[in-house]
């Protein structure tokens, strides 16, 4: 199968969340499977990229859209990376979104819409790849959203021309790509595709619900995910059609990159331990407590997060159970950053309490390794959570996760109260402070029992958060989609 992955970032090159790891991790395995993958995303300002690189291919400005260059670049994990070359638009100092200072560019819905269109057209006769035409273009989030609404308008004008099946992966509803209406005369949105129908939100243009609406099929990155925003409460607007939608609607667990994410090889950490042997785990807890100033203490219970330090991971919930930590004689770990308030609350609480309480702020992937390795236990209070990574890389690194119940939270977290005998962490009763400290005290009454404490450990590092049970189950989405396409969905959309 040829597979187009159309995303707006990818680890290493550009990464701001989770789907930066995953465009790394999920059509990495589709290749190793045996599919023909390319990745596409814009050639950010900054990137370094390793291996061979392709000739570059022309693509002439036409109406709105500027003159750009696709550079196809073979790298080592068997997947050729496409780069969308077009430095007005991506040659910038911020980061993939924003400026240097923080705000949205001006121009991203000609940005990402430019990335959308050139997706959708490797899907088509009219592929800029000489030879080569994807089967399925698979879009990611409100970037590559208007993605499957060009392919869909191409089936109208062409009917009778192959045209690859669309799917939509929403990684995080709350992010909906809205732009004025008057955007989308230069984005080449048809008029009758402009109403509720269509693109239209609360007067606006949503390419997030473009993509809803128009995608063969769409997947969200947890099963508990996919329900829950079906629902007023974490639906952000969008319940309805996705309700409406919902027979295409489908969650896939994503998976962690056990090549990064192994303590038994993790080169970042400075020992390295296994499930048999977690001698070299308590060395990283003795160097954690060093490296950021805690005290040095194996029997003090060290908690950890790594997160962007917002309401939405529950942050403000963790201080106001910090107190109770503290008092039982734990001691917490933060590396983050995000809403200057939080930010401030935390450091506050680590110069009153600097031998229990660290916080660094900003972001270092070895010191994220050596806090997964060198903790005893991971916080992720979060009031939603589409999925989440940190609560697997915790199981894997033995650092039981204490969790919300919520999204893949829930779907990867096995309470060790309510399953003693296969639990690999704990999960909260609700995502409150109460919540949390009924958590904490759980964790903190399973800790003193070592024997209880190293089977929960063990039941969590044997747990397989590979992707290869992810990617065979895109497999059957895109297998679904093609179907769809085949039974008429050229029809369907004509309809509306």
């Amino acid at each position: 199968m040829k597979i187009l992955f159309a995303t707006p970032e990818c680890a290493p090159y550009v990464k701001t969340g989770g789907l930066g790891d995953v465009s790394a991790a999920l059509p990495a395995m589709l290749a190793q499977l045996g599919h023909d993958v390319h990745l596409l995303m814009p050639a950010y300002r900054g990137m370094k990229v390793s291996g061979e690189i392709g000739d570059g291919v022309d693509l002439p400005a036409y109406s709105h859209w500027p003159a750009a260059q696709l550079v196809p670049v073979k790298v080592d994990t068997g997947v050729t990376l496409l780069l969308l070359t077009c430095p007005a638009l991506y040659q910038r100092p911020g980061g993939p979104y924003v400026d240097a200072s923080g705000r949205d560019y001006f121009d991203n819905a000609m940005r990402f819409g430019l990335l959308a269109r050139v997706a959708s057209q490797l899907g088509t006769v009219h592929s800029p790849l000489r030879g080569w035409r994807a089967d399925v273009v698979h879009a990611n989030d409100w970037p590559c959203g208007l993605a499957p609404l060009y392919l869909a308008q191409t089936r109208m004008i062409a009917p009778h021309e192959p045209t690859a099946a669309s799917i939509l992966t929403i990684h995080n509803l709350a992010f909906q790509g809205v732009f004025p209406m008057g955007e989308a005369d230069a984005l080449g949105i048809p008029h009758h595709w402009r109403g509720i129908e269509g693109v239209e939100f609360w007067g606006d243009l949503s390419m997030l619900k473009a993509g809803i609406q128009f995608a063969d099929a769409i997947t969200t990155v947890s099963p508990s995910y996919a329900r829950e925003i079906q629902t007023e409460e974490h639906g952000a607007g969008f319940d309805g059609i996705l309700r409406a939608r919902a027979s295409r609607l489908r969650g896939i667990l994503n998976g962690i990159d056990r090549r990064l994410w192994d303590p038994a090889q993790d080169k970042l950490l400075p020992q390295r331990f296994t499930r048999e042997d977690l001698k070299g785990k308590a060395e990283c807890k003795s160097i954690l407590q060093q490296r950021v100033h805690l005290a040095v203490d194996k029997s003090a219970p060290l908690f950890a997060v790594v997160s962007r330090l917002t309401a939405q991971k529950g942050i403000d919930i963790v201080l106001d159970a910090l107190p109770a930590l503290v008092r039982a004689g734990g001691q917490l770990v933060v590396l983050g950053q995000g809403v200057p308030e939080l930010q401030e609350a935390l450091t506050a609480a680590a110069r009153q309490h600097p031998k229990q309480v660290a916080v660094t702020l900003g972001f270092d992937e070895a010191l994220a390794h050596l806090i997964e390795a060198g903790a005893d236990a991971f916080l992720m209070p979060s009031r939603f959570e589409p999925c989440g990574l940190n609560q697997m890389y915790s199981q894997a690194y033995g650092t039981p996760p204490i969790v919300a119940p919520v999204g893949g939270l829930l779907d990867s977290v096995t309470d060790a109260t309510a399953d003693p005998q296969r639990g690999t962490g704990f999960v909260m009763p609700s995502c409150d402070a109460a919540g949390l400290q009924d958590a904490l005290g759980r964790a903190l009454a399973a800790w003193k029992q070592p024997q209880q404490w190293r089977r929960i450990q063990s039941n969590g590092m044997a747990r397989e958060f590979g992707w290869e049970d992810s990617a065979l189950q895109y497999l059957d989405v895109y297998q679904a989609a093609g179907v769809v396409v085949d039974g008429g969905k050229a029809s369907e959309l004509a309809a509306r």
